[in-house]
């Protein structure tokens, strides 16, 4: 007995601390993803990185789909490139679970990239629905190719948004000012007024993956008080994001992020990848500021319209004086931030009476009704190349003067900005009034007809209307979708 005993008393502390262990290691590899947390908000210069993601470098190599004039009756659509990878270690039985759902996905990728070639190639859209609104013009590169790529879009075009995160960083967004489009899309994937063509049920029927953290609201409230810019808050907790998802759900591996995308119009957005460029190389970021000096890729990336949104109105106000009412040759009017403007108001600030250019407006004057009476709106880059002067210049009826370095145009796949604006590169300010003067009653008027042509693609509704804004940004992150081939 009093052996028993001595048996007893050794097993007891032995089995406790395997029971502590135990718990302390399911702990550990339990990813609740709490936006609450204190260590998680901590500043840190050097985000960490969790070394048990299967981090393997995976070269893309992308071809550019391009829709070239309608007049060549060809379209330019590569077979899509299949990712090149080292071997993954995702299990068998994960393998032949995505494998189904993948081979219908790549299947309907392959037979909308055929319609879109035959469209351009008869000058015909094939539609099992009626269509609204039928693009037409020299606005677009190939009317044709992009009519029917909108078509196909809408018929199959799924994106998953992930479930994991708390608002007010994730899943919530600014739906006003300059950073709106940011909240604007996020409710599209989500919310109740979202028109739900694009939702996808189930992640293994999605085409994208979409990493639903808002920069704007991160800054807000990481940043708030304002003690430094140190980034690191801001990596750390995108970088977390993805980790979650990653250890959590197959997706982000079979690609190593080539099928996600993150959408922002904060200045800093273009800086997430930094917080771990091997694990972040591929992921795709809708940006407003699509600066191709900072390492935008416009073959990866995609070009979303900076829009200032304001309250009680999801557009800026629209606005058809007619020619013969617009008085004033060229306007602008704006804070001085950054350089290009302060060298546009030493050249012209108060110097010309037909480029009129103010730093703010005086008190009597309306900024709307100086578009309004405006033939060309100056819209140069602030500290970034974004602006929503572009998109107010096209609601106003008024010609946008893009005075830019860099930048890569949204919708560009499709537009063609050089028929709807005037593009003049920042060293050509002084040159200004001798370029637009230059631009003859035709040219100018074939401007402005394009100008309103292109105005429902800068348009936001709710729910979202085929072809509108939110279609429009859609459309590029399907034609990046159609350009990967994801392996299974």
């Amino acid at each position: 007995m009093a052996n028993t005993t001595t048996i007893y008393l050794f097993l007891l502390p032995t089995t406790l601390l395997l029971i502590i262990f135990y718990f302390s290691s399911f702990h550990q590899n339990n990813f609740n993803f709490s936006l609450s947390s204190t260590k998680l908000l901590s500043p840190t210069s050097t985000p960490p990185i969790n070394t048990t993601i299967n981090q393997t470098h995976i070269h893309v190599h992308y071809h550019n789909i391009t829709f070239p004039d309608a007049d060549a009756k060809t379209l330019v659509l590569h077979e899509p490139i299949d990712l090149v990878m080292e071997p993954t270690k995702l299990e068998k039985k994960k393998k032949y679970e995505l494998k189904n759902s993948l081979e219908k996905i790549e299947d309907g990728l392959a037979r909308a990239r055929a319609a879109i070639r035959e469209a351009a190639r008869t000058w015909n859209y094939t539609s099992e629905e009626e269509q609204t609104f039928i693009p037409r013009g020299s606005v677009y590169k190939n009317p044709y190719a992009f009519h029917q790529s909108h078509i196909e879009m809408v018929k199959r075009f799924k994106i998953w948004t992930y479930r994991e995160g708390e608002p007010p960083m994730v899943h919530q967004g600014p739906t006003r000012n300059i950073y709106g489009v940011e909240g604007q899309f996020i409710e599209e994937m989500e919310g109740e007024m979202s028109s739900k063509k694009f939702i996808a049920h189930h992640p293994d029927e999605a085409h994208m993956f979409f990493l639903p953290f808002s920069i704007s609201k991160m800054v807000d409230f990481l940043y708030t008080p304002l003690v430094s810019y140190n980034r690191g808050p801001l990596y750390r907790v995108a970088l977390d994001y993805v980790n979650v998802v990653a250890h959590k759900y197959p997706y982000w591996n079979r690609s190593h992020g080539a099928d996600h995308f993150m959408l922002s119009c904060h200045d800093w957005a273009p800086d997430i990848p930094k917080a771990d460029p091997k694990l972040l190389h591929n992921l795709i970021r809708a940006l407003c500021n699509a600066n191709s000096s900072e390492g935008f890729r416009s073959i990866k990336d995609v070009s979303i319209p900076e829009v200032k949104i304001p309250v009680g109105s999801l557009n800026p106000r629209s606005i058809n004086t007619r020619i013969s009412k617009r008085q004033i040759f060229a306007f602008f009017a704006g804070g001085m931030h950054g350089n290009v403007r302060k060298y546009l108001f030493e050249i012209w600030k108060g110097k010309d009476e037909d480029i009129k250019v103010y730093d703010y407006l005086p008190k009597h004057l309306n900024y709307f009704q100086m578009l309004g009476q405006s033939k060309f709106c100056l819209c140069p880059s602030g500290y970034e190349v974004a602006s929503p002067r572009i998109v107010e210049a096209i609601h106003g009826d008024c010609v946008p003067v893009i005075i830019k370095d860099n930048y890569s145009f949204p919708f560009s796949d499709v537009l063609d900005w050089s028929k709807f604006s005037v593009h003049i590169s920042v060293d050509k300010i002084p040159d200004i009034k001798r370029i637009l003067k230059g631009i003859s009653s035709k040219k100018y008027l074939k401007l402005l007809k394009g100008v309103r042509s292109v105005k429902r693609h800068f348009t936001i509704n709710k729910p979202s209307k085929p072809f509108d804004l939110m279609h429009m940004m859609l459309h590029s992150l399907w034609l990046r979708r159609l350009n990967i081939r994801v392996p299974y």
